[in-house]
């Protein structure tokens, strides 16, 4: 798809709240910062909590105010479940160069997953690989379930939009004047109808960003029949997590238990 009609300076400064990371990055046996070059010149940054070569594997995308050292203290939650989280940022974000923008984010997302599936076969991590989404990063996750959905094990959608338009309005982008409309915007809608595999949304009750109407009008698009709709009762966008950790968390589990016997390793 041609992404450039979201790269007008009005759509970025909605979508993008890029900050540094500051301070030195945390030392631990389990943390592994990792550069991956996604343009000659440019880097995002990335930071892998591992627990084994054995465990599933998270490719994480954050929101779209967040960085991956937001995740340091959630790291060993995933770690204990057996689950390697492997967060990246975007162009502009934490310690990544560059500066954010829809196209470059929605080209980037395929440098890393090249990225990780060569770091998984070099490493010898043979767990299954998952790819999530948070609300901004729904659109990463989604085009790569859509268009490589047979090169990884399963999705997961937190807080993730169906409509782009909508959110647009919400956070004062005038799309009737840019000449916007669903068809020039992320299509996660129409994407997640390619993908037939393990599915999991999760999502806010009471979302004041993005409703949970989205996140149904996700699930039933969904084409696979191994797919699960949580909702966080009682929690908005920001408090998700704090509100629905055991929920949040058990879920995540039970997925990974479900294509935990897959094996990707290859010789």
């Amino acid at each position: 798809m041609d992404y450039r009609s979201l790269d007008h300076p009005a759509v970025l400064a909605a979508v993008f709240h890029p900050r540094p990371e500051l301070g030195p990055a945390p030392v631990h046996h389990r943390i592994r910062d990792h550069r991956i070059e996604v343009e000659k010149g440019i880097h995002v940054g990335a930071r892998f909590h591992l627990a084994s070569p054995a465990s599933a594997n998270l490719l994480f995308f954050h929101g779209n105010g967040e960085i991956v050292a937001d995740y340091d203290q959630l790291g060993p939650l995933y770690n204990r479940l057996g689950i390697n989280l492997l967060a990246v940022d975007y162009r502009g974000y934490g310690r990544s160069s560059g500066r954010p923008t829809v196209s470059g984010m929605m080209t980037d997302c395929h440098k890393i997953l090249d990225y990780v599936q060569a770091w998984m076969d070099d490493s010898d991590h043979t767990g299954p690989l998952i790819v999530m989404g948070r609300s901004l990063g729904s659109a990463s996750a989604i085009e790569l379930a859509s268009s490589r959905g047979d090169e990884i094990d399963a999705l997961i959608v937190e807080s993730g939009f169906a409509f782009a338009i909508a959110l647009l309005h919400l956070l004062g982008v005038d799309t009737e004047t840019l000449g916007l409309s669903e068809e020039s915007g992320f299509a996660n809608l129409n994407k997640i109808r390619r993908y037939s595999g393990p599915t999991l949304i999760i999502h806010a009750e009471h979302d004041h960003i993005i409703p949970f109407s989205d996140a149904l009008a996700l699930y039933e698009a969904g084409a696979g029949q191994d797919k699960t709709l949580l909702k966080i009762e009682n929690a908005n966008h920001n408090d998700i997590f704090l509100r629905g950790l055991d929920n949040y968390m058990g879920a995540i589990h039970v997925l990974v238990g479900r294509i935990g016997g897959k094996n990707r390793h290859r010789s």
